[in-house]
């Protein structure tokens, strides 16, 4: 029996990195996806017209760019981390655990037969890596590169006008920004 044209299903041992490799690429343009556009962020500001809409634009904008505000948040800590090699080592490492646990699932992650959502993996990941990096050593540049990438992201989540956004309505929902009504 001749197999002339067909493509194998299964690979050989040293075809195995390129499937790899090919299901990593797959995996980061998927995990992305949920990233805005950088532009997108870089446009429309104004001052808020008072304190509810200014906590109203930030649930919004958090909500929104959850993930350019992640990528924001750990490239600040990385940019901090520069002259402490074992944090730094520490703070790969965590990436790696970030890359599979938050930017490249494709499927929902369940522990104990219980899901799991983003929200609840983002918060997780940064307590961990928090905690992890402070056993390093390098608590001072840890604690102002929090701060500082905190502030970064509530001036931009404050100044960030939200009209021009489309946000769906479960995630809206789920941010608290909407609620069902019935009208009878």
């Amino acid at each position: 029996m001749t197999n002339y044209g067909t493509i194998p299903t299964s690979s050989s041992p040293g075809g195995t990195n390129i499937e790899f490799i090919s299901r990593a690429k797959t995996q980061i343009k998927a995990g992305l996806a949920t990233r805005r556009p950088w532009k997108e962020m870089a446009r429309s500001f104004d001052l808020p017209s008072g304190l509810i809409n200014t906590t109203q634009r930030i649930k919004i904008n958090i909500n929104y760019f959850l993930m350019n505000y992640a990528i924001i948040m750990l490239i600040i800590l990385l940019l901090s981390l520069l002259y402490h090699p074992i944090s730094l080592m520490v703070f790969f490492a965590l990436m790696a655990v970030w890359l599979f646990l938050y930017f490249l699932r494709d499927e929902p992650l369940v522990i104990f037969h219980r899901l799991i959502d983003d929200r609840t993996v983002l918060i997780g990941l940064s307590i961990i890596t928090f905690v992890l990096l402070l056993f390093t050593g390098a608590v001072g540049n840890i604690f102002l590169a929090v701060l500082f990438g905190a502030v970064v992201v509530a001036v931009h989540a404050a100044l960030r006008r939200t009209d021009d956004l489309s946000l769906d309505e479960e995630a809206a929902e789920t941010a608290g920004l909407m609620t069902t009504s019935t009208s009878s």
